[in-house]
Parts: structure tokens; C-alpha cells; sequence
């Protein structure tokens, strides 16, 4: 466990996650939401236009592209039909 700031809300917490007990709700649901998208959609739109689909914000879906479970998906792209342009790649933090 470590003492972390929570990237949501910007509180402390002392527990193991991205973001802290009183968000973790709301990130599950908006992370599954936009996975939902990729899977479906694949990375082939703007940050803004997945935003704008999703109700996701940037900062939010930028943060779940550095997660290990985007990661994979992300990796997995050939099995998925994911595809990264050059809008999306220059514009993302994929770990």
C-alpha cells in the first residue's frame, strides 16, 4: 500500500488503485464504458469524438489508456480490430 493522490478528486489515500475509495465507483463504471467503446469501436476516432460519445472526459480517458488493462487491449489490437491513428497515438499516454 502506498500513500497516493487520487487523479480524479486530487485527495489522499492510502490503499492500493488508481484513484481513491470514494471515486472508485465511478472510475469502474467509466473505464468499463469506455473499453465497451473500444472493443465496439476500436481507437479510430479523436480523444474529442470518444469523449463526446462516451461522456468521458479527455483527462479520464487519457489517464485509462495508462492502465494495464487498456494496455493489453491495446496490445491485442490485431485480435480486437483496434487500430491507432496518427490523431489518437500523438494525442495519448499509452503507458
Amino acid at each position: 500500500m502506498e500513500f497516493r493522490k487520487c487523479s480524479r478528486c486530487g485527495s489522499f489515500y492510502v490503499t492500493d488503485g488508481y484513484v481513491c475509495p470514494k471515486c472508485s465507483a465511478k472510475d469502474n463504471l467509466e473505464f468499463s464504458t469506455f473499453k465497451n467503446y473500444i472493443k465496439e469501436n476500436g481507437i479510430q476516432d479523436n480523444l474529442d469524438v470518444i469523449s463526446g460519445e462516451t461522456g468521458i472526459s479527455v483527462k479520464n480517458i487519457n489517464r485509462f489508456l495508462g492502465y494495464d488493462d487498456m494496455s493489453k487491449l491495446v496490445n491485442n489490437s490485431s485480435e480486437n480490430n483496434i487500430s491507432i491513428n496518427g490523431d489518437i497515438k500523438n494525442g495519448i499516454n499509452l503507458g
